[in-house]
This record gives C-alpha cells, structure tokens and sequence, in this order.
C-alpha cells in the first residue's frame, strides 16, 4: 500500500475509533433511563453513529489490499 493511502487509513481508523466511544457513550446514556425521552434520543443517535462507523470501516478494508478478498 502506498503511503498516501496508509495515511488515510490511519486518520480513518482513529474516526472510527472516536465514533465507537461515541456509540458506546450513547448506549450508556440510554441504559441510565430506558423508559426516558433522552434514552429514545440516545438510541436514536447511537444507530446513526454505528452507521457512520461500520461505513468507516468499509472504507478502510476497501483501502487495505491484504483485507479485501478479491486480492488474495
């Protein structure tokens, strides 16, 4: 992989990092008070997070040849 790519792959990896505490900080809210509005928002918000997450990650294996299956 050439450098150019190794670097977005690695501030890829520190978003996705973020947006896993994210997520986790979110689903921690919601079980402080799961009956609650905010939980409702919190549950909300942690979907939209773990979306954005899981494109990241789609990102990253598409940029990282010894991940992607069809180079093997």
């Amino acid at each position: 992989m050439t450098n150019r790519y190794e670097s977005i792959t690695e501030r890829l990896a520190g978003i996705e990092e973020e947006l896993r505490d994210l997520a986790y900080e979110r689903l921690r809210e919601a079980a402080r008070a799961p009956a609650s509005e905010e939980a409702e928002r919190a549950a909300a918000e942690e979907k939209r997070v773990l979306q954005a997450r899981r494109a990241i990650a789609k990102a990253i294996s598409a940029l990282t040849p010894s991940m992607r299956t069809e180079d093997v």
